[in-house]
């Protein structure tokens, strides 16, 4: 990551899910990630917020160096059980992206449904992050792939996951993360009219030719041990991010044969 830092033209933005232990891949070791943010931390390397980012892609500006963007998606409780708690340690930010759940029985009190069988935030767990500098996105309601609805049913997933977390924070809702990453032209056009960004499922760096609703992310996956976490400190990481973006570039191709 030295490189992206001194040339200011790239950025990485992290994607998180769950904080555990669990033998999962989307399951991120605790102990791996407090030791990355204190590793990152220690070399002067800070967050920006993900609309931030965004901002300075539409203006076509440079990238503060030293810095990285960190996500997590669907909203599980090890997000404020095992890292909100190291954020706040080293005065880092975050963008959580929610999937609120079925927008008849939705409600901004209590705990959001489950989601694969995993706890997810409480509302009151959500309004002391926001409090603390956390900002939230929307995830859809139910978490569906988008691609798979027709175009009534995605504007109510997005439109109704959007305007709960408005209610239930008191803030507007900016961004957006699609379910599995998954998004096609015509998903992308809906999403557009609602929110400043989008995050894809495209792994890589973003740059200035990115495309404000397919905004590539480095999945937290390949970051898992701390002897992988530590590339981002060296010189080779946008080279590494490019080599496992290959196998998902030719998932995705096939998955979008497959869609047609």
């Amino acid at each position: 990551m030295t490189t992206v830092s001194a040339n200011r033209r790239f950025l990485a933005v992290l994607t998180f899910h769950t904080v555990s232990q669990q033998p999962s891949t989307i399951a991120f070791p605790p102990d791996v990630f407090a030791r990355g943010m204190r590793r990152l931390h220690e070399r002067g390397y800070h967050t920006v917020s993900l609309l931030d980012a965004a901002d300075r892609l539409r203006r076509h500006a440079q990238f503060p160096g030293r810095s990285f963007v960190m996500t997590f998606d669907d909203g599980y409780q090890t997000v404020y059980e095992q890292a909100f708690p190291v954020l706040q340690q080293y005065g880092m930010s975050a963008t959580v992206f929610l999937t609120v759940g079925d927008s008849r029985r939705a409600r901004t009190t209590g705990r959001l449904p489950s989601l694969e069988s995993r706890a997810m935030l409480s509302w009151e767990e959500i309004r002391r992050m926001q409090r603390a500098g956390v900002t939230f996105g929307a995830h859809t309601c139910t978490h569906r792939d988008l691609t798979r609805l027709p175009d009534h049913e995605v504007q109510a997933e997005i439109l109704d996951s959007k305007h709960l977390i408005e209610d239930g924070l008191g803030a507007a809702v900016a961004a957006f993360a699609y379910p599995y990453g998954r998004y096609d032209s015509r998903v992308a056009k809906l999403v557009r009219p609602h929110f400043a960004c989008a995050c894809s499922d495209k792994m890589g760096l973003i740059t200035r030719r990115t495309d404000l609703y397919a905004l590539e992310r480095v999945d937290a996956y390949y970051l898992r041990s701390g002897r992988l976490f530590d590339i981002m400190l060296t010189p080779i990481f946008p080279w590494y991010v490019r080599i496992r973006s290959v196998p998902r570039e030719l998932r995705r191709g096939w998955w979008l044969s497959r869609s047609d």
